[in-house]
């Protein structure tokens, strides 16, 4: 099983949107500060993942989330997450 995902930075409040085959082994990485690209950002909280059959299908669907209507798509799924104040 493959996911793409979308957590939060609770320092920043700025969105990252991946993809992985562990994805709790991802979450820590990307908490312990491994990973270049997010280490800023730490701590990193999950909100938003899909469970894939392929690398391939989660790969695409990372690529559809960090576009445009992909950003969209998820703030209108999170809808009601964002209007607690996240």
């Amino acid at each position: 099983m493959w996911y793409a995902y979308l957590l939060l930075s609770l320092k920043t409040h700025l969105w990252y949107t991946g993809s992985t085959k562990n994805l709790r082994k991802r979450i820590l990485n990307h908490n312990e500060k491994k990973n270049k690209s997010t280490k800023f950002g730490a701590p990193w909280k999950l909100i938003y993942y899909e469970a894939c059959l392929t690398k391939e299908d989660a790969r695409a669907r990372e690529k559809y989330l960090k576009s445009g209507m992909g950003k969209r798509y998820l703030k209108n799924r999170l809808k009601f997450f964002f209007a607690k104040g996240f």
